[in-house]
């Protein structure tokens, strides 16, 4: 199931294996990043965020994992929005973790959230050190999703909880076939322009569609260990959320 989406990356084979690819291409398009995103999804991703962390709210987590934090908007909103003693964001690139400093600076949250780079399948923590951990939109991103999920609910303590989003092709017509035109026609030409990275935005349209759908990714999470797993999408499936336990 995981094979097709290793095969995914945003440059030539040439240019070297996927995390590094990916790490390359972020460091690339960071500087851009947010303006371009929250265009490209008109905005709605602000709210897609806000209903992940408040389906959080009920169980309290002081303590916070954020992997492919990026540049930090999860991060942020969750301390914003849970009051947590601490949230650590780790990501593969430090060009989209510099642009997220630099935001926890300006929000006044640097005793609450600190960033550090990490792999998300192979996580420096100890067993059991987070109440949460949350991953915003980076999961069709990893080398591995099943070494990904696993490494994730390791770091729960028992009874934690894991928060996935991603972006998500919609399964009925006719927003499949807009969004199919708007994802592989106009979202590529636009982050082209602006991003000055032919790749990066044709790479996400196809990240989109190789990654495990709800019905999928479902019995893959309770295979890497977690419980009671629900998941809901948002927009005509153009964004779905998943809930797990530990």
């Amino acid at each position: 199931m995981l094979h097709y989406q290793e095969a995914i990356t945003p440059y030539p084979v040439a240019a070297g294996p996927k995390r590094q690819q990916v790490e390359t291409m972020f460091n690339r398009i960071a500087p851009t990043y947010d303006r371009l995103n929250h265009s490209l999804s008109l905005g709605i991703d602000r709210r897609w965020r806000r209903k992940a962390i408040d389906a959080l709210r009920p169980f309290e987590p002081e303590t916070i994992l954020d992997i492919a934090t990026g540049t930090g908007d999860f991060a942020i909103l969750a301390a914003q929005q849970l009051d947590p003693a601490r949230i650590i964001g780790v990501d593969i690139s430090e060009g989209m973790m510099d642009v997220a400093r630099e935001k926890v600076k300006a929000a006044g949250l640097e005793s609450t959230i600190f960033f550090m780079k990490d792999d998300s399948t192979d996580l420096s923590f100890d067993d059991e050190t987070f109440d949460a951990v949350t991953v915003a939109y980076g999961a069709r991103n990893f080398d591995d999703l099943e070494a990904g999920l696993s490494e994730m609910c390791r770091v729960l303590v028992k009874g934690g909880h894991l928060m996935l989003v991603e972006l998500t092709t919609p399964p009925r017509a006719p927003m499949k076939q807009l969004f199919h035109f708007y994802a592989h026609t106009l979202m590529p030409l636009i982050g082209r322009i602006v991003s000055h990275d032919d790749s990066a935005y044709t790479y996400l349209p196809r990240t989109m569609a190789a990654f495990p759908q709800a019905e999928v990714l479902v019995p893959l999470l309770r295979h890497c260990g977690f419980s009671d797993v629900q998941f809901k999408r948002f927009t005509f499936g153009l964004s779905t959320m998943y809930l797990a336990t530990k």
